[in-house]
């Protein structure tokens, strides 16, 4: 594999300025080194077609950003590839992690794309290459080859040596409940109800499945930033909905937000587990201390408590019977927990 350090040193001395990133686990290391290094800027994205638009604009005022995303969010990109990259003629190197999928695995949100990616790059206008994770020279020569040229580079697993994030730059939760208390709390008060828990993908899903086993859930193993937009749909169709979601889903696809708000009359209530990182990711800083997440749901017409909630005590008792409900919790982190198996992810109605 490649050195870490070394190569993001050596884009550095090329002349790359900014690494744009939405965090994928195949490239933690490289976005931690990139965190650790002063030398060049690190800049986390709420979703693809953002980092994609801040790249452009990188680009066009003289600056040399990478960027990089995992697979699935190639997808979220396509818009910003076919409508701005292409007919603008504007290049950059995009690093996209290939994930994998196994028969029978429960990561069904990677199925496709484990087959088709380089077919999706290709039906975008760009060519594509997998990074050589055997040579720094060779690799820096495919940057550069995607810094010039409509080309994608492919990053397969364990590509980069291992970099742990520097101390600054850890977060240290204790003094926060884990969110497993009050997934518990939820099971408790909840049980045999015929409320629907709706989990946005990632660790929150996960520990859904371990510590809510008397609920009715569903675990959304991908569509990342879809979670309340789902859960509107559901409402709709007239079920009583609790969304759980969490910190960089909120930010992914605000649109939901908005678009909720216009049914003041469902029931739904969105509790977001801020623990101000990507967990399942690599555990990198959301960097989203600036976001008042309350002011932000109530503008957009959610009833909102008051307070940051702290306690499973203080969730329950702001969970209402009605209307479009907003809770704001912030949370630490439990050790990582089982995924649900795919007979159980499989569900197709409510």
């Amino acid at each position: 594999m490649l050195d870490t350090k070394k190569f993001v040193d050596a884009l550095v001395k090329k002349g790359y300025t900014h690494l744009c990133v939405v965090p994928c686990s195949f490239a933690k290391n490289l976005i931690n080194e990139a965190i650790n290094n002063e030398n060049i800027e690190y800049v986390p994205c709420a979703s693809e077609a953002v980092v994609a638009s801040v790249a452009t604009g990188l680009k066009m005022a003289g600056k040399s950003p990478i960027v990089v995303v995992q697979s699935s969010g190639v997808t979220n990109m396509g818009s910003n590839i076919t409508s701005l990259l292409k007919p603008y003629g504007i290049t950059f190197p995009i690093i996209t992690s290939h994930r994998t999928y196994k028969e029978g695995d429960s990561e069904i949100q990677h199925q496709h794309l484990a087959t088709e990616l380089p077919k999706l790059i290709e039906a975008y206008g760009y060519e594509h290459l997998v990074i050589n994770k055997d040579d720094i020279q060779t690799a820096l020569k495919q940057i550069d080859i995607c810094d010039k040229t409509h080309t994608m580079a492919i990053l397969k697993k364990e590509s980069f040596s291992k970099v742990e994030l520097d101390d600054i730059h850890k977060l240290n939760l204790d003094a926060l409940t884990p969110r497993s208390k009050f997934l518990k709390a939820l099971n408790d008060s909840f049980k045999n109800s015929d409320i629907l828990f709706i989990g946005t993908t990632g660790n929150t899903s996960r520990e859904m499945y371990s510590f809510m086993p008397d609920t009715n859930n569903f675990y959304m193993v991908g569509n990342m930033g879809g979670a309340l937009s789902l859960g509107v749909g559901v409402a709709m169709a007239g079920k009583k909905v609790i969304v759980l979601g969490g910190d960089a889903e909120f930010v992914m696809h605000m649109g939901g937000l908005t678009t909720a708000s216009r049914y003041k009359e469902l029931d739904l209530t969105y509790i977001v587990f801020d623990n101000m990182q990507n967990k399942s990711t690599g555990g990198q800083n959301t960097y989203q201390e600036h976001l008042n997440y309350i002011g932000i749901a109530k503008s957009c017409g959610f009833d909102v408590g008051k307070d940051i909630v702290k306690e499973p005590k203080e969730m329950i008792k702001s969970i209402k019977n009605s209307g479009l409900n907003f809770i704001y919790i912030k949370c630490g982190i439990d050790d990582v927990t089982p995924r649900p198996p795919v007979d159980i992810v499989k569900v197709k109605e409510f």
